[in-house]
């Protein structure tokens, strides 16, 4: 059986694998892009219908290309999103191979290089990235068993509120995804629960600015590493309806039940942690701090942005929150549905080297991994706070392709050096 040769193998076509194979281009190395469904497939078929992007369109792109028919102010819908990276990859002419799967990569014996398993045959690649992304297996606590009449999905299946039985729908996970389809779902006339535990709570803009210019020129883009316990502190932020500010109190007000952090299950009734109360205290804390930072930048810059006072009005608790309920029975409450936002986790199963910690968690500098040759993009934190965002999945890509040039320049001179000893 002839096996497949090439340099560089990148396996993914999302945003992290199309940014690779842009600076390996412009590196002048070979390299092959494996995608198992179509570009950026997840933006079509693993979000929900009405999903926008959670920044605005000058600001969630690469730094060649805009997005064409919206606003740059305005929030694209994914499709246009997925359709983006399409035009991305066919303008930078990416070497892309759709509807390949990747089931093994391991080490050559013997020899330099990797064996690389897939659907349509064999490859050896000198070099390999994996740009799959954090988004693999979606993650259910298994607190409502089966077979508890409750009709389960996660957030990645939810598609749109006809899709679910009639009735009640309890939400568990207050981040950006839960707390947009939970709004989705009560636009929608249902009856909404939303289970919130711990959670940042940024303002979509202050003072005529988005959220995601400030974090820039704070410095909030640039942190390394995040603070102790916060490596996966859920973020409530939204682009829907035009961008909007995430208030618990507001949709609470317009008639969604809040909850605490869900605990657990038995005889039909759900049980949640009573801590609501202070989870939406410090969720208000994190979003007054964004405003004292941004006022503290502009006092300090003599920028001539307009004041704001309203946005720190803070409402009253409404009685949900006051008055907490810490046992719910779903029958009586007539929930049907549990839409579990409660993220992913990775499954790198298929890669047998050595580049994970005893936790399974990828070891790597800046995507260089622990296992010479193997490279990581698209993860959380992997060299900044805006790696797994489109923008800065693109500077990550950037280093991780001069890595592997750098690599190449150095066995070029090896060969170079045996050819002038011989």
């Amino acid at each position: 059986m002839t096996i497949e040769k090439i340099e560089t193998l990148v396996i993914g076509a999302g945003q992290a694998g199309i940014a690779a194979s842009e600076h390996l281009s412009n590196a002048g190395v070979p390299h092959l892009v494996l995608e198992r469904d179509r570009i950026a497939e997840r933006w079509r078929t693993a979000r929900w219908d009405s999903l926008v992007a959670n920044g605005p369109a000058w600001h969630d792109r690469f730094p060649n290309l805009e997005f064409n028919d919206i606003d740059p102010d305005g929030f694209a819908p994914k499709d246009m999103v997925a359709d983006y990276f399409e035009a991305y990859a066919a303008m930078i002419k990416a070497p892309v191979r759709c509807g390949v799967e990747v089931t093994l990569v391991e080490r050559l014996s013997g020899r330099p290089g990797f064996r690389v398993e897939t659907s349509a045959g064999g490859i050896e690649a000198r070099y390999v990235i994996v740009a799959t992304g954090p988004f693999q297996t979606p993650v259910i606590p298994p607190v409502v068993p089966d077979d508890a009449g409750i009709h389960q999905i996660h957030s990645n299946d939810y598609k749109n509120p006809d899709q679910l039985p009639a009735g009640a729908v309890l939400v568990v996970g207050a981040g950006s995804s839960g707390t947009q389809i939970a709004d989705e779902l009560l636009r929608a006339g249902r009856d909404v629960y939303l289970s919130v535990g711990p959670h940042d709570r940024p303002p979509r803009s202050y003072r005529g600015r988005d959220f995601v210019w400030w974090l820039g020129v704070l410095g909030k883009w640039d942190m390394e590493t995040p603070k102790a316990g916060t490596e996966h502190v859920t973020i409530a932020v939204s682009g829907a309806h035009g961008g909007e500010t995430v208030d618990f109190r507001q949709l609470a007000d317009a008639g969604m039940n809040l909850v605490g952090r869900t605990e657990a299950f038995k005889d039909g009734v759900m049980t949640f942690a009573p801590d609501l109360r202070a989870n939406i205290t410090a969720g208000d804390a994190n979003y007054l701090s964004v405003l004292d930072e941004a006022d503290a930048f502009i006092a300090r810059n003599d920028l001539d942005l307009p004041e704001e006072p309203e946005a720190r009005d803070i409402a009253p608790d409404p009685d949900c929150v006051a008055n907490p309920v810490l046992e719910l029975n779903l029958a009586d409450a007539g929930v049907t549905s549990i839409i579990w936002a409660t993220g992913f986790a990775v499954d790198f199963s298929w890669l047998k080297v050595d580049a994970f910690d005893d936790a399974g968690r990828p070891k790597h500098q800046r995507g260089v991994s622990a296992e010479r040759g193997v490279y990581f993009l698209g993860l959380p934190w992997l060299s900044q706070r805006g790696s797994s965002f489109i923008w800065g999945v693109w500077h990550d890509a950037k280093h991780v392709a001069d890595h592997i040039a750098i690599q190449r320049s150095y066995l070029a001179y090896d060969d170079e050096a045996r050819d002038r000893s011989t």
